[in-house]
């Protein structure tokens, strides 16, 4: 898949910084859509975003007015200038959103995990040249996110772009949504001229690491950031707790840090070369190291395929963990980190035994 229309886009604004779309969660009445536009002019804002239709994870919230809204998201157009762009998760939606001329439609991450309504929002928009942004799943699954952008590419549409919204997790962390970074670095690699836009907003669930994600966001060369931003955050109708101040978001966009594409200096040039063969030999050494392990891993599953011992032991795993978990912290390891590799490890392991119970 090609997509050089948003890329090209993007180029031709010229801008002195990444993208930056905002405004409320929810368009809540004409005047405070009105009021928070006419704020963002004045920021770096290119593009106002509202959300139009809102349905909540239970019933009995505000969940948007709907086709009543879409007249304000014109006037900000007309008032102040801005483009626009709302969210859409069904024809019906994506036809009104086409019928009030909005400028870039967004397909949220509770819609992106089904690839039925991502079919019927590609037949409704088939052929546009509307920008679409496709939002990742709510959970970590690569292929459905790249399923929904194939779908709308298959559609004829070629102003594509993926949004990364984080993802849901039964684990607590920091995050309302997980970044998991990999993931959209995954996505890149496989469509590298697919514009990429963070979301930091959902990804945080609070206002306070907004700054934090948008540099990572940024430092991971990111084209744009999607920023909830509301007059009154704290009494916002919707998602108060993640929204900020218009004058926030222009001292978080004048305070992030665009790096460089590449090293210019000769010497630096060097030294990174120096390091990254550090790292290339250290790299080889840990596949050496797994390979070993594993070796010791089949001989662990003969002996017990010989004394009909089940390969499970939570006992064991319960000890490695802790112990690897300790270590991990004594070395500056961070926790969900340590997790998250051993637990490979650990299934690896598994189907290297399976594999001699079987044979």
């Amino acid at each position: 898949m090609t997509n050089t229309n948003f890329s090209s886009w993007l180029d031709d604004m010229n801008l002195a910084h990444p993208l930056v779309i905002a405004g409320p969660c929810s368009a809540e009445t004409e005047e405070q859509v009105l009021k928070i536009a006419h704020q963002l002019k004045e920021t770096d804002t290119t593009v106002f975003r509202a959300g139009v239709w809102k349905p909540r994870t239970r019933p009995g919230n505000f969940e948007g007015h709907g086709v009543r809204a879409l007249p304000w998201i014109a006037k900000v157009k007309e008032e102040t200038g801005l483009l626009t762009t709302i969210e859409v998760a069904n024809a019906e939606h994506a036809k009104l959103a086409l019928e009030f001329d909005v400028d870039i439609i967004w397909i949220g991450a509770r819609t992106t995990v089904n690839p039925f309504a991502i079919q019927e929002l590609a037949d409704a928009l088939r052929g546009t040249e509307k920008i679409v942004l496709v939002k990742n799943p709510v959970n970590p699954d690569l292929a459905l996110w790249l399923g929904g952008i194939e779908r709308l590419h298959k559609a004829g549409i070629k102003n594509l772009g993926a949004i990364h919204r984080g993802f849901s997790s039964y684990k607590k962390t920091k995050f309302r949504n997980n970044p998991q970074w990999q993931i959209p670095i995954d996505l890149k690699n496989r469509f590298p001229s697919l514009p990429l836009i963070c979301d930091p907003s959902h990804i945080c669930g609070e206002r306070e690491g907004i700054f934090d994600v948008c540099q990572v966001a940024l430092d991971l060369k990111f084209d744009g950031l999607m920023i909830e931003t509301h007059y009154d955050p704290d009494n916002a109708w919707s998602d108060a707790k993640q929204q900020i101040t218009p004058q926030r978001l222009q001292e978080i966009t004048e305070d992030l840090r665009v790096r460089k594409d590449r090293v210019e200096e000769k010497d630096a040039q060097k030294k990174l070369q120096k390091l990254r063969d550090e790292i290339n030999i250290l790299d080889k050494h840990l596949i050496e190291l797994l390979s070993e392990r594993m070796d010791v891993v089949e001989k662990i599953g003969q002996v017990k395929k010989e004394g009909n011992v089940a390969i499970l032991q939570r006992t064991r795993w319960r000890e490695v963990i802790k112990k690897m978990l300790e270590l991990g912290e004594e070395n500056d390891l961070s926790a969900d980190f340590i997790e998250k590799i051993f637990k490979a490890i650990h299934q690896e392991s598994i189907q290297h035994q399976e594999n001699i119970f079987n044979s």
